[in-house]
């Protein structure tokens, strides 16, 4: 259209994925009710990949397109020109060149003996050249369940092996045909449970009474392939026994590598992939935050290093406002000036770095909301922003120390205020403003407002009323999101700065399982705070006070103060920001994350799925920094109830299909209460928009 000079190369044939696909495979193009922008449109209603060939080359031939059918090898730079190497042909020169070449390279392979065989094969063509023969099927995905659907379905014995106790990824529909399938419905294996009524079509129903009785149809959950041979193959069961099966043919539909060599090869770089550049990127952000953290915190810096490493890499802003305030001495030491409150807290190192926090919340948020355009994102970043900047800086920084200098907390009502939060100290302002930070960080977040030497009352009960009043009722609502995305300063950084980042949250059960961290902090803590308490109570020092002392700030390196609030929270947590996303903390070592979770088990806040508008592009999970697997929820059609959501809406708004909204659901019946009013969706607002009503 443009009028371009182009050529388009094919290693095979054009849509060679989709022509490889089984005859009669399922396909769905995008979701029937509704008809996507441009000239692109399909008609095909059939559903199956036939006819969406033959379309797809009815455009091609309309379009004048020829595809050029040779291989390329890399691409490298020419000059001012990009160069297709092509082995077996002639070089193309180009100025752009579009790399369209799938997430589907070499197929798996499943490392057993007899892999070589001819029987093994990692496609199936046509059904109908395997019935009555004894078929083995590995894999767990829609591909394996099409694979032993049709071959059922035309007379097969087939034998399903999945390594896995349940089916997670594939559609309802091919597991409950699957479910109908099956030789023995009650067996050990059987997919059992009945499908509820929303999940059973009349096709469904028909396939059926159409094709229960043409072949066999076993599972065998848990299982791995162990020796493929001539006439049998060797399958260890979920009980670690050998069971000899009668095999004429092999389907090993286990997915494809993608093909990352043709990038590597032509010098792009790879997310995720781990290279020297990578790691000593890693090793640079650890050390400044090593620096940055110790340098904020000096106090807690063991071994008797502290004034080693003050005069090694240590500046002291204080010296630097005493230069400043010796040239204007009335503004800046006059007792009630906003500059004797601004000299004071600035020449505290803890100063900076809340500056800098906030400001990078501020810039980062104003970033965010311009790349993510939906009123969700809009007014969550503007609270977080608010809340930084506000009752986070200004607040124990500001407002409240000029407030203590012109004298407001000097008698009445406003010294009792004070006396109950914020008490005196020898150093800073005269009062311990800091302590401001726990209006906002709860416990077990922010603990030293309860750490005390003295029991203060006042934090007593404002931290009770958070952790265990005001948190569950946000949740039972909203879920947990509703205070770490919506309210907390480490989500704050996570959703701001850790946006372009959040990708790079790694996934899967290895990584579930480091969630247990934060339980341990939490258990910590909880242990710090009955030693607090017991020590309160009994006169003197006891033997509990003494414990709580060496733990929380006593013990060298291994104490909470040090390892979990400055090594985990800060270092760790800020470090990891740019190679694993802005999440670390949150998800993996947060105290109150570990302890919202128990109340998250009885929210009815879920993430709601339109099963029928997902594809299984599996963008959701791909963008959640809390390791959470959407995808497994959205194409069965469950609503999403996993404890670790902090509402962040990014797998909503990266939905290409409009499939999830958030939502509160009756958690005695299951139905859905009603859905959020502010919308999320970028797909869903387009909608409304498209249908004439107000977005």
């Amino acid at each position: 259209k443009a009028g371009l000079r182009f050529e388009v190369l094919e290693a095979s044939e054009p849509f060679s994925t989709v022509v490889n696909f089984p005859k009669g495979k399922p396909i769905f193009t995008y979701p029937t009710d509704r008809t996507p922008a441009g000239d692109l449109q399909f008609t095909q209603r059939s559903n199956v990949k036939e006819g969406l060939v033959a379309e797809l080359g009815d455009y091609l031939r309309e379009a004048g397109v020829t595809p050029l059918i040779v291989r390329a090898e890399r691409i490298s730079r020419s000059g001012n020109l990009l160069e297709v190497i092509v082995p077996d042909g002639e070089n193309l020169l180009a100025h752009r060149v579009i790399v369209a070449i799938g997430r589907s390279g070499n197929f798996r392979k499943l490392g057993v003996s007899g892999e070589d065989l001819d029987k093994v094969s990692n496609r199936l063509h046509d059904p109908k050249d395997f019935c009555d023969q004894n078929v083995l099927i590995v894999g767990g995905g829609d591909s394996a369940l099409e694979t032993a659907i049709a071959l059922a379905t035309c007379g097969a014995r087939v034998t399903l092996s999945y390594r896995k106790e349940t089916f997670s990824r594939p559609k309802p529909e091919n597991v409950e045909k699957i479910r109908m399938l099956q030789e023995d419905p009650m067996a050990e294996d059987a997919v059992v449970e009945e499908p509820s009524s929303e999940r059973v079509t009349t096709a469904t129903s028909g396939f059926l009474n159409e094709h229960r009785k043409a072949g066999t149809l076993s599972l065998m959950m848990a299982s791995r392939t162990k020796e493929i041979r001539e006439s049998e193959v060797i399958i260890t069961d979920r009980d670690g026994q050998d069971q000899v099966v009668a095999n004429d043919a092999v389907f090993a539909m286990i997915g494809r590598e993608a093909p990352l060599d043709f990038f590597r090869r032509s010098g792009v770089a790879i997310r995720g992939e781990w290279v020297v550049r990578s790691w000593v990127g890693l090793g640079v952000v650890l050390l400044l935050c090593l620096w940055l953290y110790h340098w904020k915190a000096d106090y807690l810096i063991p071994f008797g290093l502290q004034n080693a490493f003050n005069q090694a890499v240590g500046w002291d802003p204080g010296r630097m406002w005493d230069w400043i305030a010796s040239d204007t001495e009335d503004y800046f030491n006059r007792e009630g000036t906003l500059g004797q409150t601004l000299k004071i807290s600035a020449s505290a190192r803890s100063f900076y770095y809340t500056l800098a926090y906030a400001t990078i919340v501020v810039v980062f948020g104003l970033r965010r909301i311009k790349r993510r355009k939906t009123p969700y994102v809009t007014l969550q970043t503007c609270c977080l922003m608010a809340i930084q900047a506000l009752p986070l800086f200004l607040l124990p920084e500001i407002i409240l120390p000029w407030l203590g200098h012109s004298g407001a907390w000097d008698t009445g009502a406003g010294k009792w205020f004070a006396d109950l939060l914020f008490p005196a100290a020898g150093y800073g302002h005269g009062r311990e403003y800091w302590r401001a930070y726990g209006f906002v960080l709860a416990w077990p977040l922010m603990v030293w407002n309860w750490f005390t030497d003295q029991p203060l009352w006042g934090w007593l009960i404002v931290g009770f009323l958070q952790t265990f009043v005001i948190i569950p009722t946000l949740i039972y609502y909203w879920g947990k999101g509703a205070y770490c995305g919506w309210i907390c300063s480490c989500g704050a950084l996570a959703e701001t700065l850790g946006d372009a980042h959040r990708h790079k949250m790694p996934h899967g059960p290895f990584w579930n399982r480091l969630n247990m961290v934060g339980q341990m902090f939490l258990w910590f803590a909880g242990l710090l705070m009955l030693l607090r308490i017991v020590g309160w109570s009994v006169p003197g020092e006891d033997a509990a006070d003494r414990s709580f002392k060496y733990l929380s700030k006593g013990l060298p390196l291994l104490n909470y103060s040090y390892f979990v609030d400055l090594i985990w929270a800060g270092i760790l947590g800020v470090g990891l920001y740019f190679h694993f996303s802005g999440r670390v903390w949150c998800r993996f070592a947060c105290p109150l994350a570990a302890l919202m979770h128990i109340f998250a088990r009885f929210s009815r806040f879920r993430i709601l799925a339109d099963k029928k508008k997902c594809i299984s592009c599996n963008v959701c999970t791909s963008v959640c920094h809390q390791g959470i697997d959407i995808m497994n929820f959205a194409n069965k059609g469950l609503p999403m109830e996993d404890p670790q959501c902090v509402r962040c809406s990014a797998c909503v708004q990266s939905c290409p299909t409009g499939v999830l909204s958030f939502g509160q659901i009756d958690r005695q019946s299951g139905h859905v209460l009603h859905t959020d009013r502010l919308p999320a969706s970028a797909v869903q607002i387009a909608e409304v928009t498209i249908n004439g009503k107000p977005a």
